[in-house]
């Protein structure tokens, strides 16, 4: 038995990429000498890797310290962007949410930067939901270790963990957590403990 979820952000409770891309893009026309061109699914392909590991694919010809720098106001001008302009949530996500916080507590682990979560939860409305939630941002740490550190602030017994990602299947068998792969999202599992095709699998799952 499970007592509680553990959930990813980009590629399991909504996608971002297409509204980040374009407030990505006004960074880049804005502050740099690169040709603003920046995809939605070019960005499928980097969510859920560490800001600083995104930055130094997108801006490759600049020194670390100036990528820093440069994603630090892509980060700031998707938040303004999501906020004026939500993203999709994915079908069946709030039904999912309503059932499930009826019999589990839920929390957020991402591999964003500080304040996303806060965005995510205040554009869709959502934020009544979950009970905590965690990011690199707030700690320092990685997915493993922020997920780590949800379970024993709140005494987690046996939650599991749903992402999208490959990176998010290795996050969870480093913090020896069960990995549900939401095969709607933006990536690839080998070996997930379970898969679900759209949210409200997971009302089925447990």
């Amino acid at each position: 038995m499970i007592d509680s979820i553990i959930f990813d952000v980009d590629g399991t409770l909504w996608d971002s990429t297409d509204t980040v891309a374009r407030a990505w893009n006004r960074i880049l026309e804005q502050k740099t000498d690169l040709k603003p061109t920046l995809t939605g699914d070019t960005l499928k392909g980097l969510f859920g890797r560490l800001l600083p590991d995104i930055a130094a694919v997108i801006f490759e010809k600049y020194p670390r310290e100036h990528q820093l720098e440069l994603i630090d106001l892509c980060c700031e001008e998707e938040h303004r962007e999501l906020l004026a302009h939500p993203a999709p949530v994915y079908d069946t996500l709030e039904e999912t949410l309503r059932i499930l916080s009826g019999k589990y507590p839920l929390y957020i682990v991402s591999n964003c930067q500080a304040g996303y979560i806060e965005v995510f939860l205040q554009a869709t409305g959502l934020g009544g939901y979950f009970q905590d939630h965690l990011c690199p941002g707030d700690t320092g740490q990685a997915k493993a270790e922020n997920i780590g550190i949800i379970t024993r602030r709140h005494n987690l017994k046996a939650p599991v963990y749903v992402g999208d990602t490959a990176g998010d299947q290795d996050a969870c068998r480093k913090a020896r957590v069960p990995f549900i792969f939401a095969s709607y999202g933006f990536g690839t599992a080998d070996h997930p403990d379970g898969t679900i095709r759209r949210p409200l699998d997971l009302t089925h799952l447990f």
